[in-house]
């Protein structure tokens, strides 16, 4: 049997001059219009509290109304007394600014505004909302007198709650210019209605604020770091993140093997960049109010995050994609056209299409294991998703296999199932850790990919035509099946190397060669130094986040759950088909 719940409050109150019975418990606000009609349909309106943006009592009238006031005391005609009887009334009221759910998984803040019979009852409406969202704000609070590392240590076993004080990072420069104008305008004022504080810094140059994170920043002080920009500004700050948290705690990041502390301090994203691929995946729209939102109400959602190594050495951090062959080269071509803007994707795309350069190598690859899902599902990873939360605690278990070293990797491979390799031509060769669905594409490059699983989807293309690999292509934003294609793979994976053709050793010979390969072997030197004499190039470059890689055998580690952003994941579009 169902407990009961429990009534915190609960008061006839008007809304629009219309009488409704308004209730408050510990989880829901709800306002219901009274009818004494049986013809009219009685209309409920619900808001949970942990949804409420702020609540505030109305102030006094604004500077016009007071002279139009001042000019009717003046004349001395009715509208004084109808003033100041609407003056007294509007002290009597409260509003309580809500989230409020539209199309296409964007949130707006509503507002309703509440009038009381009393001004007793009116502050005891104000204190009690105002009490229950102090309830769900972050512990302990960033004025604590505690250490700086036991403050951040603390935040960090609170999966969510709501953020007192933010540092936020301003990318002037990114997509089309437009962050401080976007942070300005649509986000600043939500910060200020729900009372998050914020400390702004704009970026001067690049990896600005990767560099201020890493040495500069007093995280003790804050609740979460916020970035203003694309998936690039997002990218500095998970490196700055990270790095710092495993410096604070002792860990070597050029050990592949190791594995890396989980961050206490959460990431928000205010989208104002190219693609925001990374905001579209993770929230469902590329909308700075929506996502300005998820941070005051304190959202929460895990993610995976990728190690690129080469040999002992790190690399980069990813957390989207990791893209060799096409994507790479469309990548390295469109940083040469920069002046072009976001223009010069589609121009390197095209380019890249028509160029259509294959690349051999080996791909080696540790299974994800039983119990982790299938690229292939038909399931997506939505808010609340069941698999990440399982995986989560079926890889706990699994952490000792990658402590070994170098010298036990036969024991950890046979724990594991084994690797498994792939050697073969390959237009493109990806590693998605999510969807990296964006409008252009809204299903992705593995549309169930999973945020927080600690696997990545490795996708092989195998050389194949160009009306073939246009049919691969064209399927990213089209309702088929991308897999199923006879020259494409994927595997689910929980680490994979990539070793290119040159790096062979001469014993290897059970790959099948062209016959000029042993004369493309002489030239090969010279094509590489000269590249004007037009031949393909023999290796290309791994696009890691939207930044070139210079390396291209790397070796790739899934970390389970290493940061958290202020977001929940994609909502279920049930959720908003009945809204207008």
């Amino acid at each position: 049997m169902e407990r009961p719940v429990k009534l915190l409050l609960l008061s006839e109150l008007r809304v629009r001059n219309v009488g409704h019975e308004v209730s408050l418990c510990r989880s829901l606000l709800t306002w219901k219009r009274r009818t004494f009609s049986p013809f009219r349909a009685s209309v409920c309106h619900s808001v949970p509290v942990s949804e409420i943006v702020a609540v505030r009592e109305e102030q006094e009238e604004d500077t016009k109304k007071e002279e139009e006031e001042k000019s009717a005391r003046e004349n001395g005609s009715w509208k004084k007394i109808r003033e100041r009887r609407d003056k007294e009334s509007r002290r009597l009221s409260f509003t309580v600014s809500y989230v409020e759910r539209c199309r296409q998984h964007r949130w707006r803040c509503a507002h309703v505004t509440f009038t009381c019979p009393q001004v007793a009852l009116c502050h005891r409406w104000v204190n009690t909302i105002g009490e229950q969202l102090a309830a769900i704000s972050m512990y302990p609070p960033p004025h604590t007198q505690l250490s700086g590392r036991l403050c951040v240590a603390l935040r960090g076993l609170v999966a969510g709650g709501r953020p007192a004080r933010l540092l936020v990072y301003i990318n002037p420069y990114g997509g089309k210019r437009q962050a401080k104008r976007v942070y300005k305008q649509k986000v600043a004022p939500l910060f200020a209605l729900a009372g998050v504080g914020t400390h702004v810094i704009v970026t001067e140059y690049a990896n600005h604020a990767r560099d201020h994170l890493r040495e500069e920043a007093e995280l003790e002080k804050y609740d979460g770091v916020v970035c203003v920009g694309g998936d690039g500004m997002f990218s500095e700050l998970v490196h700055g993140l990270v790095w710092r948290t495993q410096k604070d705690g002792g860990v070597d990041v050029d050990g592949p093997q190791r594995t890396l502390i989980a961050c206490s301090l959460r990431i928000g994203i205010i989208p104002a960049g190219s693609t925001d691929c990374i905001c579209f995946a993770t929230v469902g729209t590329n909308d700075p109010v929506t996502s300005a939102l998820h941070i005051i109400v304190g959202d929460s959602q895990p993610m995976d995050v990728s190690s690129v190594h080469r040999d002992d050495t790190f690399l980069r951090y990813s957390v989207s994609l990791l893209g060799y062959g096409f994507y790479g080269d469309v990548l390295t071509d469109s940083e040469r056209k920069r002046w072009m803007g976001p223009a010069r994707y589609d121009l390197a795309g095209l380019k890249m299409f028509l160029t259509h350069r294959h690349y051999e190598g080996t791909v080696s690859y540790l299974p994800a294991g039983a119990g982790v899902g299938q690229p292939r599902d038909a399931s997506r990873c939505r808010s609340g998703c069941s698999v990440c939360q399982d995986n989560k605690t079926l890889l706990s278990g699994r952490a000792g296999v990658d402590q070994t070293d170098s010298k036990e990797d036969g024991d950890a491979e046979k724990a594991e199932g084994g690797w498994r390799s792939i050697r073969g031509k390959f237009l493109a060769i990806n590693a998605a850790s999510m969807s990296c669905a964006c409008p252009r594409s809204p299903k992705g490059l593995s549309p169930a990919a999973h945020l927080a699983d600690g696997t990545a989807d490795l996708i092989l293309v195998r050389k194949c035509s160009r009306v073939n690999f246009l049919r691969h292509l064209l399927r990213h934003a089209s309702k088929d099946d991308q897999f199923d294609l006879s020259f494409v793979e994927v595997h689910r994976v929980r680490r994979f190397r990539f070793t290119p053709r040159h790096c062979h050793s001469d014993s290897d010979s059970d790959l099948e060669l062209d016959p000029l390969e042993g004369r493309r072997q002489i030239f090969g030197q010279i094509c590489r130094d000269h590249p004007a004499c037009g031949c393909a190039p023999a290796f290309s470059s791994w696009n890691c986040d939207g930044e070139i890689l210079p390396h291209a055998a790397i070796d790739v580690r899934v970390h389970c759950q290493l940061i958290r952003l202020f977001a929940r994941g994609i909502e279920e579009a049930a959720m908003f088909d009945e809204l207008a």
